[in-house]
């Protein structure tokens, strides 16, 4: 049995980092990670929002069971039995520190402890109407938001203080296998960031390779989203200034990471712990027009999974897709605790390099679409699922950036994923649940 760190950054892109290929973005300590450990080169978020991401993490079940559709916390069901509970009821000592946004506030999620968090950021979100399309007013102000300023990082410095001086203070007296589980916003827009990490960008402030002009960014969804997100007439000045931010931003949390590798080693707890690092969901910024995340497309909804310890080996790349659950479940894995059977997941260091028939499933119920989608991934294709418009077929191997829908030329393989998505969920049920979850939430807690 050894201990864990899992580090979860929030809306990280993993293109956007050197050990999944970037040219330039600086971030040598998850490549120091990956050197020492495995990369999991296919990994993927429940669900390409905050709230749903992490409580589906949290709670073993997929985002639509916890009943964590959108952003809004009020009226999800309380869960007894979450994944700090259920390791304490088997003697694995557990620590949260950080964002939350979870199905529940931090003092009911049953960690042993809470270091700073901020639990904040749950009132009522009208903008997460659906029928008819809500336009999130004022949005577009985000588009200016990057750049140098002063105090750029807003508590994630503290919680990472509170982090290291955790590790090493309080954890070399734990008697028993103990997990952290770390969360930082960054680099979550506002892209702001210091003079220091700007500069070392400044011939990089670039445009993506794919933008409106793209027969993917025609799809009724991301119609939907730039509507909704006023995202109509980026001026190119905002793309290339966020897309730099963006880049600062991510070297700030590598420099994060360099702090837990280092007070690993300083401590003396190198030898028996794990450090996982992933995120909460990916960035689309600027692909097709679209930033931040909100659908099932690859930048939006692959993350990074990076693991290295005792229990991964070094230098070792995973093509086989995984999930978050699978990041779970090797959380109960390296510290000897049970895990409920009816838990999603598999322990990541279980999972062989290229296994083809394996699926990973994603979905979407929030807000800036017309309605629900659902992804299944099974080798290199991947279906989306639209419950109000054409689905989506991507060979990933021949079409990495889905530029292409494979749909019509292929009806064989998405009638076959298709059968695994019904195997998973019924869509037009779990739609229906959605959307009166919604209007149940209008009712009780909308404004007045």
């Amino acid at each position: 049995m050894s201990n864990v760190i899992v580090f979860m950054s929030d809306e990280h892109n993993p293109r956007y980092a050197s050990p999944y290929g970037h040219p330039f973005v600086d971030t040598p300590s998850m490549q120091r990670l990956a050197d020492n450990g495995t990369v999991f080169e296919h990994a993927y978020c429940p669900s390409p929002l905050c709230v749903p991401s992490r409580s589906a993490f949290l709670t073993g079940k997929r985002a639509h069971a916890v009943q964590a559709y959108g952003n809004t916390r009020n009226g999800i069901p309380p869960e007894t039995n979450g994944l700090g509970a259920l390791l304490a009821e088997h003697g694995v000592h557990t620590a949260f520190g950080g964002k939350v946004h979870a199905y529940r506030p931090v003092d009911e999620l049953g960690f042993s402890e809470t270091l700073a968090a901020n639990d904040e950021g749950f009132v009522f979100d009208p903008a997460q109407e659906r029928t008819p399309l809500a336009v999130r007013d004022g949005s577009a102000q985000r588009l200016s938001q990057y750049g140098p300023r002063d105090e750029p990082w807003g508590r994630d410095v503290e919680y990472m203080d509170a982090a290291v001086a955790w590790l090493t203070r309080r954890a070399p007296e734990i008697d028993r296998p103990w997990a952290l589980y770390v969360n930082l916003v960054k680099p979550h827009f506002p892209h702001y960031c210091t003079q220091t990490l700007w500069d070392p960008y400044r011939d990089h402030g670039d445009l993506p390779e794919h933008g409106v002009e793209a027969d993917t960014a025609q799809h009724p969804y991301a119609v939907d989203l730039r509507t909704h997100f006023e995202l109509h007439d980026v001026p190119e000045e905002h793309v290339r200034g966020l897309r730099r931010g963006y880049y600062a931003c991510v070297t700030f949390i590598d420099q994060q990471l360099g702090r837990l590798l280092s007070v690993l080693e300083t401590s003396g707890l190198a030898d028996t712990t794990n450090l996982i690092y992933t995120s909460d969901h990916g960035e689309m910024l600027g692909k097709f027009g679209l930033w931040w995340k909100c659908n099932l497309l690859e930048d939006a909804a692959r993350i990074p999974c990076i693991a290295a310890g005792p229990d991964f080996p070094a230098g070792q790349r995973i093509a086989t897709p995984v999930d978050l659950h699978d990041v779970q479940a090797s959380v109960f894995s390296v510290t000897g605790a049970a895990r409920p059977a009816e838990w999603n997941g598999t322990t990541l260091a279980s999972i062989a390099p290229n296994d083809t028939e394996r699926v990973v499933f994603s979905e979407y119920h929030g807000h800036g679409t017309r309605a629900g989608s659902f992804m299944v991934r099974r080798g290199n294709w991947k279906l989306i699922h639209n419950i109000a418009a054409p689905d989506q077929l991507f060979d990933l191997a021949a079409d990495p950036e889905e530029l292409e829908s494979r749909l019509t030329t292929n009806p064989e393989i998405a009638a076959d994923l298709s059968g695994v998505l019904t195997d998973i969920c019924d869509p037009v049920a779990v739609q229906q649940q959605a959307e009166a979850f919604w209007q149940m939430q209008v009712a009780q807690f909308g404004p007045r």
